[in-house]
């Protein structure tokens, strides 16, 4: 194996493909890249068993064949290089010769038969969308994933495939985020999919605000991201996501209509007094105005009163404030919507011109 290439153009597929690759492994050769010359193209793949990214580029000199190389070293040297360099790289019994100018180094490798890659996927549905609008709506949401926790389907984020329609749902068991979009194209059966916590946060770190298309592949038990060079693959959660629909509060008609970021300034100030552990605060609604309330354990309070479009008179409900501020960040516009039915439900809160994202916070009791 051997090919000659421009270190700027190695560098960008090398980005990122080596994300993926886990400094802790336990199999030596998941700390590798699989390299691999074929069909006048270069390809670097990374995996994690979980997750695997694979990028091409156009390289010169090429001669077939494939080996792996530790990941780390290679991006470090090839990041070190000085802009312009001409690399190349060359297979030598079980080593790999890498030059640029003066440069020399001599890597280790492992054959490329011990290197797990994610087989033909099983295709259950193909959708296109604008790359930009999948990162908006994975942004948007991620947040509210959950982190390790026992009920494993929670770890991640659901994809919600109906129709015209594709949905990202994220839930942690204390708050959920949800938004949409319309397709092009419709699809006939509605499918699920559960992508992993570290599947989410690499196709995050993926995506462009460019003007590109992406292309979705749902299988049995992966989903494939195809865009321009790269190809995402990940496997999925096999589990159950509880039924999301169902968590929004229905005739949640006590709304009150706010400026977002005097809403997030008054939150952020009165966080400073919130409880450490529980992080509470409670939202005091009457008419024109709402108050928010903060205490904690050394009998410390604060108090912010914001201007708010309502009409709802004596209604006081506690929310985490942490999730409050998450969820105002991820809204766009100037204002914000927040929705309750009574002094145990859970809020919703939106964009105020704009059903296609939810976020919904359940109750404290303070």
């Amino acid at each position: 194996m051997q090919f000659s290439i421009q270190r700027e153009a190695l560098l960008k597929p090398l980005q990122q493909v080596v994300g993926v690759v886990e400094r802790r492994q336990t199999l030596p050769v998941l700390a590798n890249l699989l390299v691999k010359v074929a069909e006048g193209r270069l390809s670097l793949t990374g995996t994690d068993l979980e997750v695997e990214m694979m990028a091409t580029a156009q390289a010169e000199k090429l001669v077939d064949g494939e080996i792996t190389i530790p990941a780390r070293k290679l991006f470090d040297i090839v990041r070190a290089l000085p802009d312009g360099a001409r690399i190349e790289l060359k297979l030598s019994g079980d080593r790999v010769a890498l030059s640029a100018g003066r440069s020399r180094f001599t890597l280790t490798t492992l054959p490329a038969s011990e290197f797990p890659t994610v087989d033909e996927i099983e295709l259950m549905e193909k959708v296109s969308l604008p790359e930009e609008v999948l990162r908006d709506l994975m942004e948007r949401t991620s947040f509210a994933m959950a982190n390790q926790d026992v009920r494993y389907y929670l770890n991640g984020m659901l994809l919600d495939l109906q129709e015209h329609t594709l949905r990202c749902v994220a839930t942690d068991g204390h708050r959920l985020a949800m938004k949409e979009t319309q397709l092009q194209n419709s699809v006939t059966t509605r499918r699920q999919i559960i992508i992993p916590r570290k599947g989410v946060n690499e196709l995050v770190g993926l995506l462009e605000s460019g003007e590109g298309q992406v292309e979705l592949e749902f299988g049995r038990n992966h989903l494939r991201v195809r865009r321009g060079d790269v190809v995402f693959t990940s496997k999925l959660i096999d589990g159950r996501f509880p039924d999301y629909e169902a968590v929004i509060p229905l005739g949640a008609d006590k709304t009150a209509t706010l400026d977002r970021d005097v809403l997030r300034g008054a939150l952020q100030r009165a966080a400073i007094l919130s409880n450490e552990k529980y992080r509470g605060v409670r939202l005091e609604l009457s008419p024109g105005k709402l108050r928010i309330v903060a205490h904690n354990p050394e009998q410390e309070e604060a108090v912010e009163e914001v201007e708010a479009d309502t009409h709802v008179s004596d209604l006081a409900v506690g929310f985490n404030v942490g999730y409050l501020l998450e969820a105002l960040a991820a809204l766009r516009g100037d204002k914000a919507r927040l929705s309750l039915r009574d002094a145990q439900s859970s809020c919703l809160v939106q964009e105020n011109d704009n059903e296609h994202s939810r976020h919904v916070i359940m109750p404290l009791r303070l």
